[in-house]
């Protein structure tokens, strides 16, 4: 069918209700709107559903979620379990919590237990909660960081963490596979607890959760001797963290939390943020007025669905700076490297864990404390699935891990990052320095001194529609082909092609990757520089992820530059 006929089925038969005709039928004369919302159909990805929320194909509505949960009961049902289970949270944004539902009442029908949340919880709770149950899988609705029109759906594996291949493939086929809405199966909320395949859950599981994350903290009696004049100040951002967050610093002493009164409630229209992105310097205008008014010695803000987090300090000159995921990562990697050290708990076959696009900075930190770098691909799944396969070989004991996009984690108790333990860590951090009267900048900087000025940024360009998809396999495909020698003043060394699993240096040699295949292109650069291009997965957008290692953060800042200004150079004539 075209989009038109996908329109008028959608318009005209029974499987879908009045709601959804009223809001099509609005659209009638808008035949471009008609045309987005049905030319495809939003993509099962291996990162799951994301996509504005409306009534379509190509929109985040109960049908599709629907769909999506009939696939993951088709699956589970193929794999021979017993009695399969699930566990299903949602965060704060709009429709959540009924697309929540939605998911439960559908694995109900299809004889899958459901465990649902009883509010909104963060990513790392559903993680947790999925592998203290010992479900076969679990569901979280979110759209992470997403404008408010959006919203999403995840599928996490038994272990805890994003399904990984080969299973999230199989997945996807079998959503993939029905293409009539009718034989989705769906039933009640009380012939679903009636038949004890719909459980609520809450409290013993979010208790068990805080326990483990208090359980990370690297010196209890740093945060005792300086919790009385330590200060905080936390901002949700409309999203599922305050709770957590809060229970955990409160519950290892800290006594000075101040929240942002303006984004502590949920609210999926996000009011007080353009982008309740903790990468986004402006999310935070509320929160430094705060710091300001109560000289705060750190903020820190978490995104919607608090798997990620974000840290402002204070510079030289008193003003609060943001941090970028590499640097709060960096600083994290180290300080808890030294403090398990200090301890003796840091394992001799420890390991800390980054992704490809990841700062290289950790690699020296890493070697100077004893312990081994493992990379992945981009994505937090590629970091549980090492921890996984650590409790089988024994081969490394997980430490850390963290990607430049503001996700980290510290223990094994969830398998996506936690941006509730990683707030608790570093507010431990800063009142370590504090007490070592250090600032987390003047910490910052003892680091690049002792290990070296290395400098990362991000270029990215949203390429929406069919014109902007065509663009970005272009722009892909002219990188893979194209012969190119120098960017930015640096001599490419070798490209590594993730989709052809091949590594080859200037001088033709080759070797295989091997990471899985991905649609990645990573140049490795002279004097430690590089650069690496992928597609998000979850957003109509092209990234270029680049680092560089200077003689001081200036000289670093200009390498980074230059870069990026030949970047757009090579763009310029493919977009």
């Amino acid at each position: 069918m075209n989009y038109k006929d996908l329109y008028k089925k959608w318009l005209t038969d029974e499987c879908f209700d009045d709601a959804t005709k009223a809001e099509l039928k609005s659209i009638e004369n808008n035949e471009k709107e008609i045309e987005d919302r049905f030319y495809t159909e939003l993509e099962f990805g291996t990162a799951g559903l994301r996509g504005v929320i409306g009534a379509g194909t190509n929109r985040m509505n109960k049908y599709i979620v629907q769909k999506a949960t009939q696939g993951l009961a088709n699956f589970l049902k193929g794999q021979g379990l017993q009695n399969p289970k699930v566990v299903i949270a949602y965060d704060s944004r709009n429709k959540s919590d009924t697309f929540a539902m939605d998911t439960a009442l559908v694995l109900a029908a299809n004889g899958i237990k459901a465990y649902l949340f009883e509010s909104l919880r963060a990513v790392p709770q559903l993680s947790f909660a999925l592998r203290t149950l010992k479900a076969d899988a679990g569901v979280v609705i979110t759209a992470s960081h997403n404008p408010p029109e959006y919203n999403g759906y995840k599928v996490y594996g038994n272990d805890g963490a994003q399904v990984i291949a080969p299973f999230d493939k199989m997945i996807i086929d079998q959503v993939n596979s029905i293409t009539d809405f009718s034989t989705i199966k769906t039933t009640t909320e009380t012939e679903a607890k009636a038949d004890g395949l719909l459980e609520i859950i809450g409290e013993n599981i979010d208790k068990l959760y805080i326990e483990q994350v208090k359980s990370q903290v690297i010196n209890q009696d740093v945060i005792n001797k300086v919790a009385d004049e330590f200060k905080i100040v936390y901002t949700p951002l409309h999203g599922t963290g305050n709770l957590p967050v809060r229970r955990a610093l409160k519950e290892v002493g800290f006594k000075n939390v101040y929240v942002v009164a303006e984004q502590e409630k949920p609210d999926g229209n996000f009011p007080t943020v353009k982008s309740p992105n903790p990468e986004d310097p402006n999310a935070f205008k509320l929160a430094i007025e705060l710091a300001k008014k109560e000289q705060a010695d750190i903020i820190i803000g978490t995104d919607p669905d608090a798997d990620r987090v974000g840290v402002l300090i204070r510079d030289e000159k008193g003003e609060y700076i943001v941090l970028t995921g590499n640097m709060i990562g960096t600083m994290l990697t180290d300080y808890i490297l030294r403090g398990r050290k200090e301890n003796g708990s840091l394992p001799t076959n420890g390991v800390v864990i980054k992704t490809i696009v990841t700062t290289e900075m950790i690699r020296p930190i890493c070697e100077f404390y004893g312990s081994d770098v493992i990379e992945v691909l981009t994505g937090f799944k590629f970091i549980g699935e090492q921890i996984k396969n650590f409790e089988t070989t024994n081969q490394h004991s997980y430490v850390f891990g963290f990607e430049e996009s503001y996700g980290a984690l510290a223990g094994t108790y969830a398998r996506d990052k936690d941006a509730v333990v990683t707030s608790l860590l570093a507010c431990e951090m800063a009142a370590y320095y504090k007490l070592n009267g250090m600032t987390l900048y003047e910490a910052l900087v003892a680091l690049y001194q002792k290990f070296g000025y290395y400098r990362e940024d991000v270029q990215s360009f949203t390429l929406k529609g069919i014109e902007g998809i065509g663009k970005i396999k272009n722009i892909m495909e002219t990188l893979r082909n194209q012969q190119i020698d120098t960017i930015g003043g640096y001599q490419i060394l070798a490209k590594r092609d993730y989709k052809t699993q091949q590594r080859v240096t200037k001088d033709g040699t080759t070797s295989k990757i091997e990471l899985p295949v991905s649609d990645v292109i990573y140049f490795e650069l002279s004097n430690n520089a590089w650069i690496c291009v992928r597609p998000s997965g979850t957003e109509p957008k092209i990234k270029f992820y680049i680092g560089v290692k200077g003689q001081s953060l200036e000289d670093a800042n200009n390498k980074l530059q230059a870069i990026k200004d030949d970047v757009l150079k090579i763009l310029e004539p493919l977009m």
